[in-house]
């Protein structure tokens, strides 16, 4: 199975997203590399970054799975880096 090296920069609005969201990350965690999440105070929103190896097709369902959290907004980057597991 080929997999890709990707980054996912995840914006968090809602407090009530973030136990969904952390749902969702156990989940796909035997594929998640490192995790950071900043608060960001003075805008009442939560700034989390995942890096992920993962076939794409796997990479990308998560992304649509955060996204379809109401007050989650995602965006996926996606490296040329690929290998085989």
């Amino acid at each position: 199975m080929t997999t890709r090296v990707a980054v996912m920069a995840i914006i968090v609005e809602k407090n009530e997203a973030v136990e969904p969201l952390n749902r969702l990350l156990h989940e796909y965690g035997d594929f998640i590399i490192g995790r950071m999440g900043l608060p960001y105070r003075q805008k009442n929103i939560n700034i989390v970054s995942i890096a992920l190896d993962a076939p794409q097709d796997t990479i990308a369902a998560l992304a649509g799975k955060l996204g379809g959290v109401d007050g989650v907004s995602v965006k996926t980057a996606y490296s040329n880096v690929t290998g085989d597991e």
